[in-house]
């Protein structure tokens, strides 16, 4: 019989294809696909200036219309209760009695002498009742942060309370302590058989200022409690076992972390004390007038409103211009951290 022949063909190996050979032309095509679309995105990415991150969520237009619409009736609400009235203060402080607009009434008031007494007045009983509400202030701070005693906690909710009191309510309590017919010369009286107290004090400008450092004093110690809660006993501890005494402590670690919070109280105190109408009225001080109250004078007394609204008007400035200052220095300092514990330290690593 004839014999096959099963020799391979010129050019060939004689061997089958390995196994796996499409699965590496497929792997292959697949990176080469991969790194095509990679090259494609980031191009897209470059050319639009992106980041790769997914663009944020814009709200769209009709949103923003909406959320427009619903600002407009408070703004409206504010315009209307604060804004129109005090432009109309404006507008009538440049309105003279016999017509007409000009800058004629502002002339005729700052040159009157009340006028600079008022002014006089007001910045010495703000700027004196800032200091003793300062000092005041900084003492009983040091006292209910720094030295334990029974009810200091109490005494740090309260002064959160006391806040919350109106000014007059501080005047009458001085008149029932303090004043011509109070406890205290009451008391003188009966025990010496005088026909007269020896305290009548209430009704000059010690008296206001008695009365305004004592009501404004926990403004002062509200930012100081909560900058001595963030203080760090253990500055103190070590200090104190360098063998510092308590008053350069005082001076050395405690002052400088609280004078940010000083200077704010100060600030908020300022403001306050120069826009203070009650108190002085409560007290009866006829001989102490005010800018307030010099405004009460002349537009419920003299029917002055012209004069009225320009004294109002400066009274205005001053306040907005002590405001801007007192915001000033709340954003320099960071003011607004609350105490911790009642206004009481935190230890280290607490």
């Amino acid at each position: 019989m004839p014999r096959t022949d099963t020799t391979p063909a010129a050019g060939t190996t004689g061997r089958t294809p390995a196994a796996g050979t499409d699965g590496t032309t497929d792997a292959a095509t697949g990176r080469a696909t991969g790194a095509a679309t990679g090259r494609a995105t980031d191009a897209a990415t470059a050319a639009s200036g992106g980041s790769g991150a997914p663009a944020p969520n814009r709200p769209s237009r009709p949103r923003r219309a909406g959320a427009a619409l619903w600002t407009l009736p408070p703004v409206a609400a504010l315009g209307l209760v604060f804004l129109y009235p005090l432009a109309l203060v404006v507008w009538q402080s440049f309105t003279p009695e016999d017509g007409g607009h000009s800058t004629a009434p502002y002339a005729t008031v700052l040159a009157e002498a009340s006028f600079r007494t008022a002014l006089t007045n007001t910045v010495l009983i703000a700027v004196g009742a800032t200091v003793g509400a300062l000092l005041l202030g900084l003492v009983l701070s040091l006292v209910i942060a720094f030295v334990p005693f029974p009810g200091g906690r109490a005494l740090s909710r309260f002064i959160d309370l006391f806040l919350a009191f109106p000014s007059f309510l501080i005047t009458l309590a001085l008149l029932f302590l303090y004043g011509t017919v109070g406890m205290a010369n009451g008391l003188w009286t009966d025990l010496t058989g005088a026909a007269h107290g020896p305290l009548d004090f209430l009704h000059t400008p010690w008296g206001v200022l008695l009365a305004e450092v004592t009501y404004f004093t926990p403004f002062v110690m509200r930012p100081l409690l909560a900058a001595f809660s963030q203080l760090e006993t253990g500055q103190l501890e070590a200090a104190a076992s360098l063998g510092a005494r308590p008053w350069r402590i005082v001076r050395t670690v405690i002052l400088p972390e609280a004078l940010p919070a000083l200077a704010a109280g100060g600030a908020l105190v300022l403001v306050l004390c120069l826009n203070e109408f009650g108190i002085v009225l409560f007290t009866g001080a006829k001989d102490v007038v005010t800018l307030p109250m010099l405004v009460y004078t002349k537009a419920l007394l003299d029917g002055d409103y012209t004069g009225a609204c320009v004294v109002a008007v400066v009274n205005i400035a001053l306040s907005v211009a002590l405001y801007a200052l007192y915001r000033t220095v709340m954003a320099r300092t960071g003011g607004g951290a609350g105490p911790r514990s009642g206004g009481v330290p935190h230890r280290a690593g607490a």
